[in-house]
């Protein structure tokens, strides 16, 4: 049989039964969209996740804290020794203080960052609104998005207004913070203005490094490392944790954990895709038996003028694939659509309350392809049981079939 001829009869059930094919086609498309939809939700947030917590250089980077140990800190000699090790191409600093913010009448206490830019760099650190200040600036902050809230402000309306920052240390101080004298803790205060507002559930500011030049670095609790290639991070971790009995925490360990996290959510969500695309291929598999019994004596024709085993068989499994296929391309449309609606409404939502619009689905190229191959896996297998009887029919016995 050519090749035109079996795809002509295997597309003529599409054109007289056409609810009932179309029907058996939608039906596969509702279980093939449900797996784009709860699948591409999946890799929407594991993106979103990444995408703000993480960088090309913050994977890079360690987080150094000093030892459990009373009054101990980072100093300005250990960190000179941390960057003098093998692999380390940047140490950056920051320092925690009590600090208080001032607009008008309106007082906020809140904790104040001080550090230097690359700290955003190696952070992956992203404003909300507005920038961050570069090592250029010298009278401008960075807040979070909770202490734009305890002032009263939409996020976009804290950017650029003028406010009264002061940091609450001892300039004088040898010791750890600790253990200082209350009486030697004074308020540093100067006019500076909101550059950028940043994600955070806590009220903290970031502050340049320049703005505090007398800060001590007994007040440094903190540091990133930033180590050459991701090959060395044990390297170098090492060195900080068994060397010097510094703690390590690395985003790069995070970032594994989370991908696991993401990679059990997304099996998961297939799971419960497939069983709908179960129940559809349920559906199609039906239709194909009925087809090869409305069908039995047509066979018998086809068998008595000629038509071979393969020929009756490859009529049925062509006839299924197609509608798998179409059922796969369809599925990819519900999906789409409904990740559509899902998120317009979302971010209407999120707009009615203040927050950031962001987009929760993200479909791969390679699964749209793994969705179209597999749909049609489906509908080819459906075809098989019945291609197989109506291939091993008796044409005598098909003919009389009533």
């Amino acid at each position: 049989m050519r090749h035109i001829d079996l795809i002509k009869l295997s597309t003529r059930m599409f054109r007289t039964r056409r609810m009932r094919t179309m029907l058996t086609i939608l039906g596969v498309s509702v279980g093939i969209g449900t797996i784009v939809f709860l699948v591409s939700l999946g890799y929407g947030l594991q993106k979103i996740l990444l995408e703000r917590i993480t960088t090309s250089e913050s994977l890079l980077s360690l987080d150094i804290y000093p030892p459990d140990v009373e009054g101990a800190g980072l100093d300005k000699k250990l960190l000179d020794d941390i960057s003098s090790i093998q692999h380390v191409r940047e140490v950056v600093p920051i320092a925690t203080v009590p600090a208080q913010l001032a607009v008008l009448d309106s007082v906020s206490d809140t904790t104040g960052n001080v550090a230097d830019s690359a700290y955003f760099r190696l952070s992956g650190i992203q404003p909300l609104e507005g920038k961050l200040f570069d090592e250029n600036e010298s009278g401008g902050i960075v807040i979070s998005s909770t202490l734009a809230e305890l002032f009263g402000w939409q996020i976009k309306d804290a950017v650029g207004k003028n406010v009264r920052l002061s940091l609450f240390y001892s300039a004088s101080l040898s010791a750890a913070p600790a253990i200082s004298a209350a009486a030697e803790i004074q308020g540093h205060s100067r006019d500076v203005i909101i550059l950028g507002v940043v994600s955070g559930d806590s009220a903290f500011v970031y502050i340049p490094m320049s703005l505090y030049a007398d800060l001590p670095n007994t007040y440094i609790a903190q540091a990133k490392v930033l180590v050459d290639s991701a090959d060395n991070m044990e390297i170098v971790k090492f060195a900080l944790e068994e060397e010097r009995g510094l703690t390590v925490v690395a985003l790069f360990d995070v970032v594994e954990q989370a991908n696991k996290i993401f990679k059990a959510l997304q099996i998961t969500l297939a799971v419960f895709g497939a069983a709908a695309l179960l129940v559809s291929a349920i559906g199609m598999f039906n239709t194909m038996t009925i087809a090869f019994l409305e069908r039995t004596q047509e066979i018998g024709i086809m068998r008595a003028v000629g038509a071979s085993h393969s020929d009756v068989f490859s009529m049925f499994v062509v006839e299924s694939g197609l509608m798998g296929f179409l059922g796969g391309v369809g599925g990819l449309l519900i999906g789409f659509i409904a990740q559509f609606l899902f998120n317009f409404g979302l971010n209407m939502l999120a707009r009615a309350y203040g927050s950031q619009a962001v987009d929760l689905f993200f479909t791969p190229l390679w699964f749209i392809a793994v969705i179209i191959i597999f749909s049609t896996a489906v509908g080819l297998l459906t075809g098989v049981f019945p291609g197989r009887r109506a291939s091993k029919l008796n044409p005598l016995d098909a003919l009389k079939y009533k």
